[in-house]
Formats: structure tokens, C-alpha cells, sequence
């Protein structure tokens, strides 16, 4: 709203600006149609000493002078009308033209997207919370998922590398909630095994909710379409988790994939 209030601002001030042109410029033709007109006149009072001039005929030049400044007055209208009406234009164009999110926000969107993907239908609450995070309104919102549905809908194939890339930060986020939690256990447990120690632990495997997902129209996808670079991801995570000793720091600094790398618009 404060940015409506600025540009509403912006264009009254700009009307204001056409407003005084017209009128400074329609004054000085008022002046100068006035004193070429009183010009002519005393020009034809000074030749009717020489030849004879009717009234009628000195009326005849005042009119013709009086239509030549009217034509120019007329002229100077339609170019106000015609810059009041590209101002106009300008401010409602720039008002209708779509607003790209930011990086962080359009990040935010596409990780509950791709996370929901068998029922990227957002709730209510879930979408005041999206909002919220991404500092836009609830509408923005749902016009955004609307539009993603469609374009993802259209094009599955264009959009699999990118929710590959979605499945892949959710896997290392999850890999490092559990390797965090393991070693929690391991330093509050009296039979922790030392650090030398190797252990293994199953993986929530965040691949899953690409292997049955269900589309818009209600065909499923094959998870050989979308989830096989994901569970090669996931898999790829066991292996390294298992080679980590007690859990400690190995994972977190070799993640395979740094979410913070991620470049998807």
C-alpha cells in the first residue's frame, strides 16, 4: 500500500506539472494573439492615411488573426490530452506489470512446492505462514502455486532437474537432523561406542515422495521419471554416513551438496 501511495503520489504530482505547462503556455498565446492583433490594427490605421480601409475590412484580419491563434490553442489541448493520456498509460502499465519475488522468496516457494509435490495444494495457514516468510500476501501466494502447477504440469520433463535439485537439499538437510541427533544419543548414552567405532543407521529416505507422487490430473509418475537422480543422491549420503566414524563432524564438512550453492529461480 505505501508503495501505491508513493506512485499515486508521483502521478498527481506529474499532472500537476502538465496541468501548469498547459496553462503557462496557453497564457503566453493569449499574450501574443492579443499583441499581434493590436499590431495589425494600428498598422491598418496608419495605411488608411495612404488608402481607404472599411471597418469591415479591419474587422475581416482581426478574425483571421483570432483563427489562426484558435487552430494553435487546439493544437496545444490535444498535446496536453495526448501527454496526460501516455502519463496515465505509463503508471498503469508499471502498476500491472508482474513484480518478480526476490531469491530468497522464490527459494522458499519452491522448496514447499517440491516437498508437497503429490498435493502441492497449501492450506490456508500454510500459506499465511509462506507469506509471512516470504514478506508478500496470502494472495501473491496462491497466484504463485497456481501458476507453477500449470507450468510444471505442462513441461515435467523441464522441471525435473529442478526437483532434483529441491530433493537433494531436503535429503542433506535431513542427513545432517539425524547425524546431529545420532551423536546427541552417542554423548547423553553410557554405552556410546568410542569415536573410533563404526555404526550405521537407516536414512529417512527424502527420495520417497518422488516415487509415487500423483499428478494434477491424477496420472501417476513413474519414479524412474523424477526420483532415480534423487535416490542415487540419498544413497550416495548413506555411504558417505556410514565411512563417517562416531558421527562427528565428517558429515557436515563434506556434504555433497551445500544448500546454500543452490541457484534455482
Amino acid at each position: 500500500s505505501s508503495d501505491n501511495s508513493i506512485e499515486h503520489s508521483d502521478y498527481r504530482a506529474k499532472l500537476t506539472q502538465i496541468r501548469q505547462i498547459y496553462h503557462t503556455e496557453l497564457e503566453k498565446y493569449e499574450q501574443a494573439c492579443n499583441e499581434f492583433t493590436t499590431h495589425v490594427m494600428n498598422l491598418l490605421r496608419e495605411q488608411s492615411r495612404t488608402r481607404p480601409i472599411s471597418p469591415k475590412e479591419i474587422e475581416r484580419m482581426v478574425g483571421i488573426i483570432h483563427r489562426k491563434f484558435s487552430s494553435i490553442q487546439m493544437q496545444l489541448k490535444q498535446s496536453t490530452c495526448e501527454a496526460v493520456m501516455i502519463l496515465r498509460s505509463r503508471f498503469l502499465d508499471a502498476r500491472r506489470k508482474r513484480r518478480n519475488f526476490s531469491k530468497q522468496a522464490t527459494e522458499i516457494l519452491n522448496e514447499y512446492f517440491y516437498s508437497h509435490l503429490s498435493n502441492p495444494y497449501p492450506s490456508e495457514e500454510a500459506k499465511e505462514e509462506l507469506a509471512k516468510k516470504c514478506s508478500i500476501t496470502v494472495s501473491q501466494v496462491s497466484n504463485w502455486f497456481g501458476n507453477k502447477r500449470i507450468r510444471y504440469k505442462k513441461n515435467i520433463g523441464k522441471f525435473q532437474e529442478e526437483a532434483n535439485l529441491y530433493a537433494a537439499k531436503t535429503a542433506v538437510t535431513a542427513a545432517h537432523a539425524v547425524a546431529a541427533a545420532v551423536q546427541n544419543n552417542q554423548t547423553n548414552s553410557p554405552t556410546t561406542p568410542n569415536s573410533g567405532s563404526s555404526g550405521s543407521f537407516n536414512l529417512p529416505n527424502s527420495g520417497d515422495m518422488f516415487m509415487n507422487m500423483q499428478s494434477l490430473n491424477g496420472d501417476s509418475y513413474q519414479g524412474s521419471q523424477v526420483g532415480a537422480n534423487v535416490q542415487s543422491q540419498v544413497d550416495t549420503l548413506r555411504h558417505v554416513i556410514n565411512q563417517t566414524g562416531g558421527y562427528n563432524d565428517g558429515l557436515g564438512g563434506n556434504s555433497l551438496y551445500s544448500p546454500h550453492n543452490l541457484n534455482v529461480s
